[in-house]
């Protein structure tokens, strides 16, 4: 364009913008950015429906790991093994998928679960047997704490839980989330392990303590949901998933109920 000619000039005197639909929506959907989508959960949550020898391999190493803390009565090495324990990965899908009413996915966490717990317990053991032919094992202050089954944490299992699977969703302190919830299963597991070996008779205490925190943690993890309204988005299946969640909850209290009493009769 030459700009000597004023013919070729075009003269704008009262310029109109109309924002686009596009942006507005962009404005809108800004606002609900604090909503984690449901998708987006059970996308998360289905990385955890097969069963990866990788994360078997860390539960064994993060087994011996705590064994060795916990006759040395050092509380560093046992919260180094439980950085290594990936233990909240089927805790957390459990929770979503009982939410969204995957049921076949969530016993197939369930099932994780029990198998890790399971890796847990007969690693520490069989290290247990080994080392008590070579050694004199003693029974130090960090493993008699895991014996202690007080009805308490039942409810500071339920509320570790309900506090993990929130921040876990959120994307709020992820690996903090992932410790506690390691600390809440790990060294029980392990003391129960070594309880069979050494003390076989005392050994109940231990395994009641784990299921109380797994049971606790599930329950806590499954009220977390619902604070964070994770459902469905069809109405059919949110009748569905809301039923199998109150039957999961109701099934999870009686067994709380059910550990509370015994624990207190072991008290």
């Amino acid at each position: 364009m030459d700009l000597r000619y004023k013919k070729n000039i075009i003269e704008v005197s009262s310029p109109n913008f109309v924002v686009s639909s596009v942006l507005s929506k962009a404005d809108k959907n800004k606002n609900e950015e604090d909503k984690t989508p449901v998708e987006q959960l059970l996308e998360h949550a289905n990385t955890y429906y097969h069963f990866d020898r990788d994360k078997m391999a860390l539960i064994a190493i993060a087994s011996i790991i705590a064994l060795v803390g916990l006759f040395q009565n050092n509380v560093t090495i046992v919260i180094g093994a439980m950085l290594l324990a990936p233990f909240i990965g089927p805790i957390y899908a459990f929770t979503i998928n009982t939410a969204v009413g995957k049921g076949k996915c969530a016993v197939r966490n369930l099932s994780q679960i029990g198998l890790y717990i399971s890796i847990s317990f007969l690693i520490s053991m069989l290290s247990t047997l080994v080392l008590e032919t070579r050694f004199d094992l003693s029974l130090t202050h960090e493993i008699m704490l895991r014996l202690d089954t007080n009805p308490v944490y039942i409810v500071m299992a339920v509320m570790l839980g309900l506090a993990a699977v929130i921040s876990f969703s959120k994307s709020i302190s992820e690996g903090l989330a992932g410790v506690a919830i390691a600390a809440a299963i790990l060294p029980p597991a392990v003391t129960a392990g070594i309880m069979v070996a050494i003390v076989p008779h005392e050994a109940i205490n231990a395994i009641i303590l784990t299921f109380q925190n797994v049971i606790g943690l599930m329950a806590g993890g499954l009220i977390a949901t619902m604070v964070l309204d994770i459902v469905p988005r069809r109405d059919r299946e949110c009748t569905f998933a809301r039923k199998m969640l109150a039957r999961m909850l109701i099934a999870l209290g009686i067994m709380i109920v059910v550990l509370a009493v015994v624990a207190v009769s072991f008290t």
